[in-house]
């Protein structure tokens, strides 16, 4: 029996990792809940898991679950400082970390040096930091097991293909609910438009990051750490039907393609049960009814964040740091209505020329470019 810790068990990710623990209680065992304001949630799954401990990180919602469980053998923690114990936890084998933003970076490497393997749903996780964050794994000689969709299926067709290189990997991406939406009009989509994914069911911001593409952006940056690859051996492809989720090309010109619903259930489940792939009665593609792949280029002019995050890549050092707490900040003002869609990308791309390069940042430098970004940022607003 594998024990879980889950950063982040009441967002998409978390909920559905509980379906997966749900279903197979005899290989799993969860150690750790945690939330930042879903309280009433997190009190549910606590009651119904009996976690070792449950964190609850805005430590004004600490009272109300401490009081809640106060007639459970659980402990109650909040807070940084909560997180932070929490992942230390001896007994714990995986942390699934299910963060939203850059508030899952600490918790990870937290739970890294203390050597548990981690299941990474967090991929700003990896672009603020990716450079520290895979050394400090490989001297802890950790596993970073990803659970994207995208990052899974690059993980499950290079099992196997130790002795030869990836030539590219290519990333698909679904296009996002305005991927047929004429440019000009896109001032006008409302929040609404812009969480009505056509494939996947997922949280706000991650919705929002994929109907701009910045997802995507995300995923490059992530992918280059996981896989030790070069910018230039990364792609993207527009796929609107998310059936393959992504696909390898080797030296001799084959490519090998994971494919499957989209349905988040299934990398998470490969995650945590790596290297066994655990039964399911999850819904199966049918390959006997019509099923057609369409495949386009993305339209880095009308998603501009698509190539900010090339560029960044490419930058190395803190850019990918600085633009993904720009784009937090900016998606956050989207949220509440207080910007219109197309100002996202502007509001990135003038932070970052307003931020200082640092070409080689230690993890001060990281968390200062992360709090002086986000301080341009809302200036921009």
């Amino acid at each position: 029996m594998k024990h879980i810790a889950i950063l982040g068990s009441t967002g998409s990710i978390g909920t559905q990792a509980l379906e997966v623990i749900r279903a197979n209680p005899e290989l799993f065992r969860v150690d750790v809940l945690s939330t930042n304001n879903r309280t009433d949630l997190l009190i549910q799954q606590a009651i119904e898991f009996q976690p070792e401990m449950v964190v609850v990180a805005n430590k004004a919602k600490y009272p109300q679950v401490r009081d809640a469980l106060k007639d459970y053998r659980i402990r109650v923690l909040s807070g940084q400082e909560g997180l932070n114990e929490a992942v230390s936890l001896p007994v714990t084998e995986i942390v699934l970390s299910a963060l939203v933003g850059y508030a899952g970076l600490e918790p990870t490497i937290g739970a890294i040096k203390a050597g548990k393997n981690i299941a990474l749903a967090n991929k700003e996780t990896m672009v603020t930091a990716g450079e520290l964050v895979t050394r400090l794994a490989r001297k802890q000689n950790v596993s970073i097991l990803p659970v994207d969709s995208e990052h899974s299926a690059i993980f499950q067709c290079l099992i196997g293909e130790e002795e030869n290189k990836a030539e590219k990997i290519i990333l698909t991406a679904s296009g996002g609910p305005f991927r047929n939406l004429p440019a000009d009009k896109l001032h006008e989509v409302t929040l609404e438009d812009a969480l009505q994914h056509p494939n996947w069911c997922m949280g706000a911001k991650i919705t929002i990051d994929s109907a701009s593409l910045m997802n995507k952006g995300l995923e490059i940056i992530e992918a280059r750490w996981l896989f030790g690859l070069s910018p230039d051996q990364i792609e993207v492809v527009i796929h609107p039907q998310s059936i393959i989720h992504s696909m390898v090309q080797f030296r001799d010109g084959s490519i090998k393609a994971q494919m499957g619903l989209p349905d988040m259930r299934l990398p998470i489940l490969f995650a945590l049960g790596y290297p066994s792939r655990i039964p399911s009665d999850f819904p199966r593609l049918d390959f006997s009814k019509a099923l057609a792949l369409q495949f386009e280029p993305p339209d880095i002019q009308k998603f501009p964040c698509l190539q900010i995050a090339f560029d960044c890549m490419k930058a190395g050092g803190n850019m990918p740091c600085i633009m993904n707490a720009a784009n937090e900040v900016a998606v956050e003002a989207f949220i509440e209505r207080k910007i219109p869609f197309t100002k996202i990308p502007a509001i990135i791309s003038r932070t970052l020329e307003k931020s200082e390069y640092i070409a080689a940042p230690d993890l001060d430098d990281y968390q200062r470019s992360d709090r002086l970004a986000r301080e341009i940022a809302r200036v921009f607003i």
